[in-house]
């Protein structure tokens, strides 16, 4: 008995044989119509963190940051009407379970069951735009280095010899005079070694040793006891048997510097929350404040020598912090908000102890 199909069995057909290339797809593909999510297969499901019947029904929008939503939209709508050649751009998204990540993101026209719809494309940009970052931390890192040359050789000679006069005539001639301004010549010598140190740390002739985070980090907290009378200190250490390879010294500076700031963020009572931890062959120290938070527009420029928002500071502690964890092949992230406080996220390659 010969069996016949009509336009609708085709019809289908064709659909289940679309819907089952999309489902084992290695893409984070969505479909989605008037903005609410009609399918997502397998690895979208697991790229945005929720289950498909989660998502199902859900804005498209939502995902997006809000200052862009709007240009997705339209995006999106130009994409339906044909209006909008297949392109594509790059985002950031909150994923269901509130994580945020980078994305490539593009759409397409499609055709699901009867009606029109989109068809949406994420991609994982997250290590493409890590290595970018990490290009800019090297060129702004090189660019310190030339500052540091040349203001070493014109300017901290001079003043070095100056120093040396004001002592010869301080001996002879005492006066109240001639201690200030040794005082203030120390304070701008100091400066400009600082900043040589952070652009050539390899001034600093340390060898590579094992470095315990853990008991690196519970030590440094016992220099500033007497301010943690209104701040309250939280740690949450894990994996304290794993160790990084460094030079302890300069990571003791640079974690000093990052106590010290935020500290001094916190005006009146506040908590400072650390965390250690490993995830994937990788050391991740995070360092949270509820202190002033600081502006969007200027965490970019956070490890610029010689922008600090403090009146009295030079810049040159974060400077140091930021060429410390790049030069051993860690990274740095900032996340804050004006007044809700600033985390620093570092994360470093790890060993593990033989113990």
């Amino acid at each position: 008995m010969e069996k016949t199909f009509n336009k609708t069995d085709a019809a289908k057909s064709q659909q289940e044989m679309y819907r089952e290339i999309l489902e084992y797809s290695i893409e984070n593909i969505m479909i989605h119509t008037n903005f609410k999510v009609l399918y997502l297969n397998e690895a979208c499901s697991r790229f945005l963190r929720c289950s498909k019947e989660a998502a199902h029904g859900a804005c498209v929008l939502e995902l997006f940051e809000e200052g862009t939503q709007k240009l997705i939209q339209t995006r999106i709508e130009e994409t339906m009407d044909g209006t909008q050649k297949p392109g594509k751009t790059e985002e950031t998204i909150t994923r269901f379970d509130g994580s945020k990540i980078d994305i490539e993101f593009h759409c397409n026209p499609v055709m699901y069951g009867n009606q029109k719809a989109v068809q949406s494309v994420f991609r994982d940009i997250t290590k493409r735009k890590e290595a970018e970052r990490w290009m800019k931390d090297q060129d702004k890192l090189a660019s310190v280095g030339q500052i540091a040359a040349g203001i070493a050789h014109e300017v901290k000679n001079p003043l070095t010899a100056v120093k040396g006069f004001l002592q010869l005539l301080e001996e002879s001639h005492p006066h109240a005079y001639l201690t200030t301004m040794k005082s203030e010549l120390n304070i701008a010598i100091n400066t400009l070694t600082n900043l040589l140190h952070v652009s050539k740390p390899d001034l600093y002739e340390e060898e590579i040793v094992p470095i315990y985070l853990c008991k690196e980090l519970d030590a440094l907290l016992l220099l500033f006891q007497d301010r943690f009378y209104d701040i309250k200190v939280e740690l949450h250490l894990k994996d304290t048997c794993v160790f990084i390879l460094g030079k302890r010294n300069l990571f003791l500076k640079a974690f000093f510097n990052l106590f010290k700031n935020a500290i001094e963020a916190i005006e009146g009572s506040g908590k400072i929350t650390i965390e250690h931890y490993v995830h994937q062959g990788t050391v991740h120290v995070k360092m949270h404040d509820t202190g002033v938070g600081i502006p969007k527009d200027k965490i970019k420029l956070l490890g610029t020598p010689f922008y600090t928002s403090k009146s009295q500071g030079t810049g040159l502690g974060l400077t140091q912090v930021f060429t410390t964890i790049i030069d051993h092949g860690g990274t740095l992230t900032v996340h804050s908000h004006e007044n809700c406080g600033t985390t620093f996220h570092i994360q470093l390659p790890t060993k593990h102890s033989v113990s």
